[in-house]
């Protein structure tokens, strides 16, 4: 059975930051800072790095804060390029719980260690999956989601955006508690997933929130359930997939890192501006309208939870068998 870990253990709740406290006393920052997004445009990585890099260069009093996509073997790519980058806060990664938590345990070949590559700098935002469908599938409910697929084994698609991809982990997690067979169909990206779930050319999609939810609000797809214990607050009117599958959870998060040297108090302070940006309530609005759910934490707390989490899907990548392309 998949228990939820409690994502609200060492939240702080951070004063919101002024442009000149960060300009006076720090070294940080000397030229752009390029945030590193190890996927391709478009997926939930992506959509929520975004508004954070905004609101971060508003704090910096207009300093350039860029968007890097830099895409390659489920995030090896743009996350080696990072741990090779001076360590001086100026180079960060968006990292999630695919980077961070599942990589290791799916890629022989990997070229960098979650915990001895990196420093935690900031934990962002949590975020649920939702259970989705297209809407020429006969099920209108998990439950009869869960019922179909026992129905008749094997034959319901679903699509991801790869091999080892947050979206896989989840649904392979959701099938194994459920008792139950699907196709899986990797993708390179949620791009294409997106518009093949669209057309109906697969079925089914356990994605983050941000790829599907523009999607299910126009009625294109339809949302079955939310991958947390009880209804989230950030996705009004979905159900949890708990509700037909006692105890399943599975929430990702999302966050930023560094260098593993970047110095203690470079981390802190972005740390600290970054805290501060989650207290904004247009960028609060901004990822519930995503359904992600902003989390500030220290640097040690978000460690922890990286650490925590790779034990977590250690186990569970292994029972399902996954490994990457």
């Amino acid at each position: 059975m998949i228990r939820r870990r409690s994502l609200v253990t060492g939240i702080l709740a951070a004063p919101a930051i002024s442009r000149t406290s960060f300009a006076q006393g720090t070294a940080w920052p000397q030229r752009p800072v390029s945030i590193v997004v190890p996927f391709p445009p478009g997926g939930s990585n992506d959509l929520l790095a975004r508004p954070i890099a905004q609101k971060l260069q508003q704090a910096l009093g207009g300093h350039p804060v860029i968007i890097e996509n830099r895409g390659g073997a489920g995030g090896i790519v743009g996350a080696t390029a990072v741990t090779r980058a001076a360590p001086d806060g100026h180079m960060l990664m968006w990292g999630h719980i695919g980077t961070l938590a599942v990589n290791p345990w799916i890629y022989p070949q990997i070229t960098y260690d979650p915990v001895r590559d990196f420093a935690p700098v900031a934990l962002v935002a949590t975020l649920p999956s939702v259970l989705t469908i297209h809407p020429s599938l006969p099920a209108r409910s998990t439950a009869e989601f869960i019922a179909l697929a026992k129905r008749a084994p094997g034959t319901i698609t679903y699509g991801t955006a790869g091999n080892g991809a947050a979206s896989h982990i989840t649904m392979a997690a959701f099938a194994e508690q459920a008792g139950i067979e699907l196709v899986h169909v990797p993708y390179r990206g949620n791009g294409q997933m997106l518009a093949d779930l669209l057309a109906g050319r697969i079925a089914a999609s356990f994605a983050g929130a941000p790829v599907v939810l523009p999607h299910v609000r126009e009625g294109r797809l339809l949302a079955l359930g939310v991958s947390t214990l009880a209804p989230s607050p950030m996705l009004p009117g979905i159900p949890a997939t708990s509700d037909a599958l006692p105890g399943f959870a599975l929430v990702q998060w999302h966050g930023l890192v560094a260098p593993v040297a970047t110095p203690p108090e470079i981390v802190a302070r972005i740390n600290q501006v970054v805290n501060g940006i989650l207290g904004d309530a247009e960028l609060r609005d901004r990822l519930t309208q995503e359904g992600a759910e902003p989390a500030p934490r220290t640097p040690a707390a978000f460690g922890v939870l990286i650490r925590e989490e790779l034990e977590r899907f250690r186990g569970l990548i292994s029972r399902a068998g996954i490994r990457a392309d």
